[in-house]
């Protein structure tokens, strides 16, 4: 009981160290959670995808259009289940910076599909009776204040003109990390604006959402819609929607490997400032060590005197950290449209990871301390100067 008093007195013996050693260690802490939040921000969307649906491209890149006729060629096919797809509409709504994703959208398959965004029944009907109706997700109503009945008018870029909306349906993801942040509208309507002003550009799609009834034949259904079209003017590509997902990102897996590998930088720093905090309290305090010695103390008490003081610099300085992340990333969620990352939540495994590494770099930086207290004879002790 003794030892572990001593513990506490000897780390706070300086205060003004201690109080900035915590602090740095509170400091990184609080760096690692926010680098960590937005790496899993990033991923929230491949992780939210369904191991039994697929995703069917153009085979040169995602940006090329698909034949409508393809829809049926596709549901033709041994296991598959149903068969929906989508188009990137762009557009601009009021300004350039609010941005969110327009997708024109089958509406009558679209949300049996994607059944973890769920509609309102009655909300779900008028959708898909009206053309120029649109359905937009909760936070999108939280960001921009959009209610049933409103008119939502987008500028369009890749499908020039204006074009209004009439919101019909707000809809709320059911799972963990669901995009709330989306709106959906009538590719019919789309299309048939595009035959009148665009024929060139009517009766394509963007891509295909293949939902089959065995996840584990992805790979052999995937292989038979790939060669359906195989030697046509537009060859397909088709893959898991995680595949898909991860692909869309690679863009930014540059960034996102760079805030990991930074992410546990981190940890080094926290370990390098608090070895030196002990280094120099294990100089200062060579006299006393040796004075211990002579009274009797074991190694093992001066080694569990020196992790103690270490460790409780470390768990304090972790413990600050993790209560100071929470509002700090909360706050950072609030600043950042829900549009950027609709998923910015600091997950607990996130804490874990962080108070554990501070815990192991207490006990790493006491390692040399320890080691020199133990080989530093008594009669070195009493003549050192510091």
């Amino acid at each position: 009981m003794k030892l572990i008093k001593l513990m506490f007195k000897n780390a706070f013996r300086h205060k003004l160290r201690s109080f900035l050693t915590i602090a740095g260690i509170a400091i990184a802490v609080i760096a690692f959670d926010i680098l960590r939040t937005v790496v899993n921000a990033w991923d929230a969307g491949i992780e939210a995808t369904a191991a039994n649906r697929l995703i069917t491209r153009q085979a040169v890149s995602f940006i090329f259009p698909l034949p409508y006729s393809y829809r049926d060629r596709i549901k033709n096919i041994e296991g598959v289940e149903q068969v929906t797809f989508a188009t990137w509409f762009g557009g601009v709504y009021k300004d350039k910076s609010n941005f969110f994703g327009r997708l024109a959208v089958e509406a009558e398959t679209a949300f049996d599909i994607y059944s973890e965004y769920v509609v309102p029944p009655d909300q779900l009907e008028a959708f898909k009776r009206e053309r120029n109706s649109c359905v937009v997700g909760s936070d999108l109503v939280k960001l921009y204040g959009f209610k049933l009945g409103d008119i939502v008018r987008l500028e369009g870029d890749i499908y020039p003109g204006t074009w209004d909306f009439v919101v019909k349906g707000i809809y709320t993801p059911n799972i963990k990390n669901g995009d709330a942040t989306q709106m959906f509208f009538h590719w019919e309507y789309v299309d048939e604006r595009m035959k009148k002003e665009s024929p060139f550009r009517a009766g394509e799609v963007g891509w295909y959402i293949v939902r089959i009834a065995e996840p584990n034949r992805s790979g052999d259904i995937s292989a038979k819609i790939d060669d359906l079209f195989k030697n046509s003017s537009a060859e397909t590509k088709t893959e898991s929607e995680r595949a898909f997902a991860q692909g869309f990102m690679s863009s930014v897996s540059s960034i996102l490997t760079a805030m990991n590998v930074l992410s546990w930088v981190i940890i080094g720093i926290i370990m390098l400032v608090l070895a030196n905090t002990m280094i120099m309290a294990s100089r200062e305090r060579t006299k006393e060590y040796a004075v211990m010695k002579v009274l009797g103390f074991a190694g093992k008490h001066l080694s569990w005197l020196i992790i103690g003081e270490s460790m409780v610099i470390a768990f304090t300085g972790g413990v600050v950290g993790i209560l100071l992340s929470f509002p700090i990333v909360q706050g950072i969620g609030e600043a950042i449209p829900k549009n950027i990352f609709p998923v910015f939540n600091l997950e607990y495994h996130i804490l874990v990871y962080a108070f554990v590494a501070a815990l192991l770099v207490g006990l790493i930086s006491s390692v040399f301390p320890i080691i020199k207290a133990l080989r530093t004879p008594i009669v070195e002790g009493f003549r050192h100067i510091g």
